[in-house]
């Protein structure tokens, strides 16, 4: 049977004449004139080759054929229905997996709060944070597999949009106690000191020593590592110094014993982007991920 030449207003019509085995009755069940219903059942029996209502009598009978359809046809009809409606989200039935991408530093200010909120309203769903990787260096193929990027990144993800979700800066770190702590604001104090410095996967040089040399200066390096939350777990157990992130700073610094220092050069400000993929933006389950994310960004941004 062809299927592009089957009319689908046709089943609407075969399933109202098997519920009610009746042409008048199924006709102002579906908002028919008895005289179109009447050419809809004519039609029906031409396509399917089977009577389908044979009268009995002063009253009309499914045949067999018409019987075996019964079931089949109503969920057939649910399943053309569920195609053509909005698709919904309902948190509580959900079991959906979500990926998002962000580096350590990010995952560690907005990852327990959004298992804690996401799981309250939806336990069943599951949050994969994925392995940072700069965008740039991603092939196209695996971004259809990513819900959510986070980054401070101001280039453009080509089928992604970017919203702001938090704003930041950079602080001087060191353990409460330094030896140095009081002359930390001094610029030759905070150059000619030991630094911890943070190279991410893919850079050769952490960024802050690509600004100082922009500006004419460099510190003096004595340590790499490839996170800012090593860096300042490091930082916590001697005497070498971060420059770091200041909200990340804030939120370890009560728990690793340190102390943030405004540095001797302004870094100013930058902000850190929710990157959400345009195939996306009507979806109902990745509207609620992504309004649940903005709502720890801006949280994040009243602390100030």
């Amino acid at each position: 049977m062809n299927l592009a030449s089957i009319d689908l207003n046709l089943l609407v019509a075969l399933d109202a004449l098997i519920s009610e085995a009746h042409v008048g009755r199924a006709a102002r069940k579906i908002g028919l004139s008895q005289p179109a219903a009447s050419h809809a059942l004519k039609r029906l029996r031409d396509l399917l080759g089977d009577p389908l209502l044979v009268r009995v009598g002063s009253r009309m009978e499914l045949t067999p054929r018409a019987n075996d359809l019964r079931e089949s046809l109503g969920e057939a009809l649910h399943r053309v229905r569920r195609v053509f409606d909005a698709e919904s989200f309902e948190p509580k039935a959900s079991t959906r997996h979500f990926s998002i991408m962000m580096q350590d530093h990010i995952g560690h200010l907005v990852v327990p709060p959004l298992v804690k909120r996401a799981h309250s309203m939806a336990p069943g769903i599951r949050l994969d944070v994925l392995p940072w990787q700069s965008p740039s260096s991603i092939k196209a193929e695996r971004f259809r597999f990513i819900d959510l990027i986070i980054s401070c990144s101001t280039d453009e993800i080509a089928g992604f949009q970017r919203e702001t979700l938090f704003t930041d800066t950079e602080v001087t770190v060191v353990r409460k106690g330094h030896p140095a702590v009081s002359r930390m604001k001094s610029l030759k104090t905070f150059l000619h000191s030991s630094h911890v410095a943070v190279v991410g996967r893919g850079l050769t040089e952490d960024p802050v020593d690509r600004w100082l040399r922009e500006e004419g200066m460099a510190r003096h390096v004595a340590l790499r590592v490839p996170s800012y939350v090593q860096a300042l777990q490091t930082v916590a157990r001697c005497d070498l110094v971060a420059f770091v992130p200041k909200r990340l700073a804030e939120s370890l610094q009560s728990s690793l014993s340190l102390t943030m220092l405004p540095p001797p050069i302004d870094p100013g400000e930058y902000r850190e982007f929710l990157f959400h993929p345009l195939r996306a933006a009507q979806d109902p389950a990745s509207l609620w991920l992504r309004e649940l994310v903005l709502e720890i960004g801006e949280r994040l941004d009243r602390r100030s």
